[in-house]
């Protein structure tokens, strides 16, 4: 949108200092500024560098805010700063921490009972301005007169709260988020503990201040909402009677407007309607004690559902490892070689027959399957003979009676049994050699030594090795 030819831009903007600090000064040169520009002011015996935060017809509104007079006491913008202004004010700058340093120092040799929290120079160097905070009024008279000839310079002394001091530090609060002091927040209220109670929060002091050392500001930011909650919900000054006892209030939800009473001796907690709570109050007026808290089992609100998704559930996650556990059944193919999808009529029709007639078919199927089973040739496993091993080594065991599968005995133990000769021929299993009898013709093989260890005595080294025995 193009702005009309008669619109005349308010004269006046905000200017924002080093700690948050704020004024307004007027633009007599119709300078075209934006929001963050460093410029030129005038202030009292001497001139300062700002930063443009507002402008445009917002400042009329925070002027009505704050209760500032238009009128001539509204210092005047020089200019927009130039390079070398801004090489001066950051000269300035770098010198307020040594200056800080020095004078506190010079306060702990004065005795005196504050604390110096920041310094903020003119960027004329000129004047300098000390920030400080005390319980107490303090004479510092004589602690002017000595930063005025150590720095060379006009002194100005400016006392702020704890929680200026804290906005003036910076820093992150316990929501994760920076000070508000040290962001937005410029006027700040009296925070009471009433705010804390009516908000149902605990009375603990390290969690309601503040890093300043106050109690929080945001203490102040839902008490109108929890005001205008609690005007439908009574006060209950005494227990309720009832026939089971003293019921004593335990707590209160404003919102979901529910509230808890206990009686004495009893670990439970019972909500309570605060409809029905009204009621019991009008009865116990009147001398009437009720039968019980409650006509009716309440139930509880049921959860958010998003809440609940986020939770997640134990019995989910059982049943789906309970699920891999599991192993998959082979499905029996049936005898006559029929698949289950032909077979699955039938298991259709089995349901439908009475009860009796399927206990008498169930009866009759072991002996059918008895008889399957005589019918079935057996494969016949040789007996068992504990003597198996001395037929074997004195050779009286047939060849007939050893099993298919049977191991053969190793080259070493055939050698040791039997004496070195012709390699018998391959003969049929039924053709076995008679005991005794040494198989002729092949080759002569010689006869492999045991590779157990000589345990004997070493012979001489002239005597002859002992020849093995034929």
């Amino acid at each position: 949108m193009e702005i009309p030819t008669s619109f005349e831009e308010f004269d006046i903007v905000e200017i924002r200092f080093k700690g948050g600090r704020k004024d307004f000064f007027r633009n007599i040169n119709r300078l075209d500024l934006t929001t963050g520009d460093a410029v030129v002011v005038d202030v009292p015996n001497g001139h300062h560098i700002g930063f443009v935060s507002l402008k445009g017809e917002l400042v009329r509104l925070q002027m009505l805010k704050k209760k500032v007079d238009n009128n001539e006491e509204i210092r005047s913008i020089y200019r927009i700063a130039t390079e070398r202004d801004m090489e001066k004010f950051n000269e300035a700058r770098d010198q307020e921490g040594t200056t800080m340093y020095r004078s506190r120092e010079i306060i702990q040799q004065l005795g005196l009972r504050m604390k110096l929290s920041d310094v903020e120079y003119q960027a004329d160097r000129s004047k300098a301005t000390f920030y400080y905070s005390a319980d107490d009024r303090v004479d510092f008279r004589d602690l002017i007169k000595k930063l005025a000839e150590e720095f060379k310079i006009r002194v100005e002394m400016r006392q702020i709260s704890l929680r200026h001091e804290a906005g003036r530090l910076g820093g992150i609060g316990s929501c994760g988020r920076e000070l508000c002091c040290s962001t937005w927040l410029t006027d700040f209220k009296s925070v009471s503990t009433t705010a804390a109670r009516y908000q149902n929060l605990s009375l603990n002091p390290s969690k309601l201040s503040g890093q300043c050392g106050r109690l929080k500001c945001c203490l102040n930011y839902e008490l109108e909402t929890y005001m205008d909650a609690l005007k439908d919900i009574p006060t209950v000054n005494r227990p309720l009677q009832t026939q089971q006892g003293d019921a004593i209030l335990q707590k209160t939800d404003i919102f979901k407007r529910m509230m808890w009473f206990g009686y004495k001796g009893d670990n439970n907690w019972y909500p309570v309607p605060v409809e029905r709570v009204q009621e019991i109050l009008e009865l116990n007026a009147k001398g009437v004690a009720v039968e019980a808290l409650l006509t009716e089992p309440v139930e509880e609100p049921k959860q958010n559902e998003f809440v609940a998704q986020v939770e997640g559930s134990l019995e989910r996650l059982d049943d789906k490892f309970k699920n891999k556990k599991k192993k998959k059944k082979k499905k029996k193919k049936p005898a006559g070689g029929a698949t289950a999808e032909q077979q699955q009529p039938e298991k259709t029709a089995e349901a439908a027959q009475p009860r009796r007639e399927r206990q008498e078919r169930q009866q009759a199927q072991p002996q059918d399957n008895a008889e399957q089973q005589e019918q079935r040739p057996r494969r016949q496993r040789p007996p068992r003979n504990k003597n198996r091993n001395k037929e074997r080594q004195e050779g009286t065991e047939p060849r007939e009676s050893r099993g298919p599968r049977e191991r053969r005995e190793p080259r070493e133990r055939r050698e040791r049994r039997e004496p070195a000769g012709p390699r018998p021929e391959a003969q049929a299993p039924g053709n076995a050699p008679e005991a005794g009898t040494q198989p002729q013709g092949g080759d002569q093989r010689p006869k492999k030594r045991s590779r157990k260890p000589f345990r004997g005595k070493k012979p001489d080294q002239g005597s002859k090795p002992p020849q093995a025995d034929a």
